[in-house]
């Protein structure tokens, strides 16, 4: 092990898990030293590919190693809590998916307990580190926009994420999955909290499948500086769509617009009688997602990757996340009013 570097493990090993698997394992300061999962078939296969000399199905034991210096958390939102508090309270530095809990005691539990504890802990908000994203930030922070004064996100995945991609669909929401990314997008954009919400959700398709989750959500978000958003989150697209995600974004400014279009660039077009990979699921319609992660001259990118190797640099290097732990509280807590106001009909005041 080269000086500067610490060791990872992770600890989920699905969906998410292969992005944090192929960032660790492409960072010259990262020594991937052991991986956790509950699912032992899956466990043995990602060693196997990865070259990982330690696994697990028992997170505890990884956490038990003196030799681990941080963690990954990519479990279902709704299994953040026990396992990122234990992990800070054995003095591992934690990346933890987004959203940070599905409570504000228990986000604030994660948070206390990374204080308590003196580690680091980052939310992997990853749109921060979108090039869209990126750029949209530093036209408003170059003035060019002037105030901003509103905005409209749409973020959106085909029906086949809550069907397919996740075994866990039904037990979360498009608001945790996807509204995570939204509402931290609208916080960092606006360098403000959001103080009022209003939205409303229909739940049709997927309850007459069997998935007890809303289709949708339409969401306006009042900020404490008087801006406005509008944040439109979906679970039902349909899967003869290009991408799995839909993601599109209008800013207004008091000087300036700009407009973003994440998802269908169409920069590089594949079309096939295979599935595509990594984030394709209609063979023959599908093309290549080159935005979130991609491989060049054989080592993974994209804003995917970026987050979590800006990670690995706060921890090897001693630095300050761009996502504090109160990012992440706050987030929770909007995400609670939403589904608050779309239960009841009525706008709901965000508290943290």
């Amino acid at each position: 092990m080269s000086c500067g570097t610490k060791n990872f493990g992770i600890i989920g090993l699905g969906v998410w898990g292969e992005t944090h698997l192929l960032a660790y394992s492409s960072s010259p300061f990262a020594n991937l030293a052991g991986v956790c999962d509950k699912n032992e078939a899956a466990l043995k296969e990602r060693q196997a590919q990865f070259e990982i000399p330690w696994g697990t199905t028992e997170y505890p034991e990884l956490l038990a190693r003196e030799d681990i210096d941080a963690v990954s958390v990519v479990t279902p939102d709704f299994l953040h809590r026990e396992i990122a508090v234990a992990a800070c309270e054995a003095g591992k530095h934690v990346l933890l998916e987004k959203p940070m809990a599905t409570t504000v005691q228990d986000a604030q539990a994660i948070a206390d307990a990374a204080a308590a504890n003196g580690v680091t802990l980052m939310v992997d908000f990853h749109n921060r580190f979108n090039p869209a994203m990126y750029n949209v930030k530093a036209a408003i922070e170059r003035g060019e926009l002037g105030e901003p004064q509103m905005v409209t996100l749409r973020l959106n995945d085909t029906i086949y994420v809550p069907t397919g991609m996740l075994a866990w669909g039904g037990e979360s929401t498009v608001i945790w999955f996807l509204g995570s990314h939204s509402v931290d997008l609208v916080r960092w954009l606006f360098e403000d909290e959001v103080v009022r919400v209003y939205s409303v959700a229909r739940s049709r398709v997927l309850a007459q499948k069997g998935i007890n989750t809303p289709d949708f959500f339409h969401t306006i978000c009042e900020l404490k500086g008087g801006g406005v958003a509008h944040i439109e989150n979906c679970w039902i697209m349909s899967d003869a769509m290009p991408t799995v995600f839909d993601f599109k974004m209008e800013l207004v400014g008091s000087e300036g617009t700009v407009f973003a279009d994440v998802s269908s660039h169409r920069m590089v077009q594949e079309f096939s009688s295979h599935e595509l990979q990594p984030f394709s699921s209609s063979p023959g319609t599908a093309y290549l997602d080159v935005v979130a992660r991609t491989d060049i001259q054989g080592k993974p990118g994209g804003f995917g990757i970026e987050s979590i190797l800006h990670f690995v640099d706060c921890v090897v290097h001693d630095k300050q996340p761009v996502v504090s732990p109160q990012d992440g509280v706050n987030n929770t807590a909007v995400l609670i009013a939403i589904h608050e106001s779309a239960e009841t009909g009525q706008p709901v005041e965000v508290h943290v």
